[in-house]
């Protein structure tokens, strides 16, 4: 039994699955307010059943908002401290390519990394096995567009898909559908089949880049050096 947990965008979702059976899920999409509707989510999710009976619990560790991402993974490690679940970190984009297993198509994952840049990845789907073409990353239009060029049959899909999408003007590209644009976790839980388990303790998140304030922190002590 996996309970799967994302909270890394505007998005949160939460599911409880029995091998390739969805026992309960809900997915919200209402901002970032994951503190306050997270948690009720796993409670509902998780009703009728107790923590101990998990086998283990996936969540997205990034790439994604830097908030949604932390809270995500303390929701799981405050879950999983209690009863020593094991934890499996997914890939947010990852997860979202997974949304595509009933199609055989490129998925171009990709987040709003603002500055017209983008967390993304490449994926390859075909007959409901999904291929990793390339590591997550983050990345500009310009150099994503002359990537994508040269492939057939692109579905854009994430947090980014609209933006990314009006501004790529490639013939061989589409967005998601409506339903399969976010990812959500069931996705999460399709995703982490066959990956490795950490510990409550190990699960960390996994950031592309530096957080707007550490960026900031580090120009101002570059321009003091300067000054020195």
């Amino acid at each position: 039994m996996l309970l799967s947990i994302d909270a890394s965008a505007v998005t949160a979702s939460v599911a409880l699955t029995d091998n390739d059976c969805v026992i309960k899920s809900e997915f919200v999409n209402a901002g970032l307010t994951h503190s306050e509707t997270l948690l009720p989510m796993v409670k509902r999710v998780m009703e009728g059943h107790s923590f101990s009976e998990l086998d283990a619990i996936a969540v997205t560790a990034g790439p994604g908002s830097f908030t949604g991402v932390r809270i995500g993974i303390a929701t799981v490690k405050g879950i999983a401290f209690n009863d020593n679940i094991p934890c499996i970190s997914v890939s947010t984009l990852e997860a979202i390519a997974h949304n595509f297993v009933d199609e055989n198509c490129i998925v171009c994952a990709v987040m709003d990394a603002r500055r017209m840049q983008f967390y993304n990845a490449l994926f390859k789907v075909e007959n409901g096995k999904v291929q990793r073409l390339c590591d997550d990353r983050a990345i500009s239009i310009e150099d994503l567009r002359k990537e994508l060029s040269a492939l057939d049959n692109v579905v854009i899909a994430g947090d980014g898909a609209r933006l990314c999408f009006d501004n790529i003007n490639l013939d061989n590209v589409k967005i998601a559908d409506d339903d399969k644009i976010y990812q959500n976790a069931v996705s999460v839980s399709l995703c982490s089949n066959g990956k490795p388990t950490v510990s409550a303790k190990e699960l960390m998140p996994i950031y592309l880049r530096l957080s707007q304030a550490e960026r900031e922190l580090k120009l101002k002590k570059e321009i003091k050096g300067e000054e020195l």
